[in-house]
């Protein structure tokens, strides 16, 4: 009688934070102590993209502080919550092929230590008398935060299993956008203890969380051996139609949710100023809305694996415009319930559309990918293939969704300078929420033999 001896399998070994072989795929491998490593890099992720996206967002916060003394209108304080968005969704392309380029551990390092370029100075130069031009490069300088995003993605995928890559994902995405409600948190604190005088405070609270995510990167993070960018695959991508679709949708559903998250402490003081007469008044309600949106963000991939990413997603559209209209209805017959309501609506689907429409672009170019393979014969190469443009699509989306935190600013800062209300920014919200249900149904869900299989 034989016995069969499986071949051993000894687990990832790492020098210098360089693991000297990386194969997620390999069971073996993955039992003998990749799932371990994969974990530990996904923990360490999960908290410097958090504290990277509470940077990106101290500036919803910030506004409330400044009070009269410091002489800025409405206007200028939606201002400063476009920058940082404008400044973020800029740099998500670059962030994401920076892994690729200078490795997971060693861009997580730098990219947590520049969040202390704005936070340093937030520390210090905001009070009475700093001038606008200040408050705009320090708002600017916050978009550092945005970044990081991209680049934690882009560094978890290289980690797992194609068949545990979602879970991960959704787990990094959901934890980094957590940091919108955690900073508005903190300023609910500083303002309840210290008062309004003290705007520094905030981000002084997250001077040593920066270090200390440098820190744990440098201790506990990895890079993957072999990461590299694919040559031409961004090229190709921005050929392809997709990619502005799913650009398009995406801008409706986290360009919503970080536009609302900075955003939605303004708003409720302007509509509801007797409601809301002072900054501690509105900070309470805050962080609510980012809250429940980042949290229920897991919820829109799980839905889109059971129903089809782009059915939730255009389903998932006509709740935002049905919660827009809502928000409008309730503004013009000053019903705070009403408009409360429907605010948490517009949060809760922008966060179920980050899941949907991020499930679509993988779902997309494998359909693409069954075809192709049906045509020449070679499904290894047509999966390839679909990888390399999905991977590119992502970064692109990425990067264009979040100018839709810069839009939500501007549409409320023009609507209020026009007439006082935010009206027409609703009405703005509506007709792009219609836009995106429309294009959802043309493109994936209209019968007819272009339609891809399983979107």
């Amino acid at each position: 009688m034989s016995t069969l001896v499986s071949a051993p399998t000894t687990p990832p070994a790492t020098t210098a934070g360089r693991l000297t072989e990386w194969r997620p795929e390999d069971p073996a491998f993955w039992a003998a102590g990749g799932a371990r490593v994969a974990r530990r890099n996904l923990y360490v992720s999960i908290f410097a993209e958090h504290v990277g996206f509470s940077v990106w967002s101290l500036w919803s916060v910030t506004v409330l502080f400044l009070g009269p003394e410091y002489g800025i209108d409405p206007a200028g304080k939606f201002l400063l919550t476009a920058v940082p968005a404008a400044l973020g969704a800029v740099l998500r392309l670059p962030y994401t092929l920076a892994v690729a380029r200078f490795g997971g551990r060693n861009w997580t390092i730098v990219s947590a230590l520049l969040l202390l370029v704005p936070a340093v100075p937030m520390a210090v130069l905001i009070e009475p008398g700093v001038s606008y031009t200040t408050l705009m490069v320090l708002a600017c300088l916050s978009g550092v935060g945005g970044g990081n995003f991209a680049s934690s993605m882009a560094n978890i995928n290289l980690f797992f299993p194609e068949r545990l890559k979602g879970r991960a994902l959704g787990l990094n995405a959901g934890g980094g956008n957590l940091g919108v409600p955690a900073v508005q948190l903190v300023g609910l604190a500083v303002l309840a203890t210290a008062g309004a005088a003290y705007p520094r405070l905030v981000p002084a609270v997250y001077l040593p969380l920066i270090v200390l995510a440098a820190l744990a990167a440098a201790r506990w993070l990895d890079n993957v051996p072999g990461a590299r960018n694919e040559p031409g695959a961004l090229r190709a991508a921005a050929r392809d139609p997709h990619t502005w679709v799913m650009s398009l949708l995406y801008v409706g559903t986290f360009g919503s949710f970080i536009g609302f998250g900075f955003a939605f402490g303004q708003v409720l003081q302007l509509q509801f100023h007797d409601r809301f007469p002072t900054p501690v008044d509105a900070a309470w309600l805050t962080f609510l809305g980012p809250l429940i949106g980042s949290l229920i963000r897991p919820v829109g991939g799980q839905l889109a694996d059971r129903l089809g990413g782009s059915r939730v997603t255009f389903w998932n559209f006509v709740a935002m415009a049905a919660g827009a209209g809502l928000v409008l209805y309730a503004a013009r017959d000053r019903s705070f319930p009403l408009y409360l309501a429907g605010f948490l609506a517009l949060f809760v689907f922008s966060g179920i559309g980050n899941g949907s429409t991020y499930k679509m672009i993988p779902a997309i170019f494998r359909a693409r990918a069954v075809a192709e393979s049906e045509l020449t014969g070679d499904p290894e190469a047509a999966q390839r293939r679909a990888r390399r443009l999905a991977g590119a699509v992502i970064g692109i989306a990425g990067a264009v969704g979040a100018s839709g935190g810069v839009l939500v600013n501007v549409a409320f800062r023009q609507s209020f300078l026009a007439s006082g209300t935010a009206d027409a920014a609703y009405l703005a919200f509506i007709a792009w929420y219609a836009l995106c249900f429309l294009v959802t149904w043309v493109v994936y869900l209209r019968p007819g033999s272009r339609t891809l299989v399983g979107v």
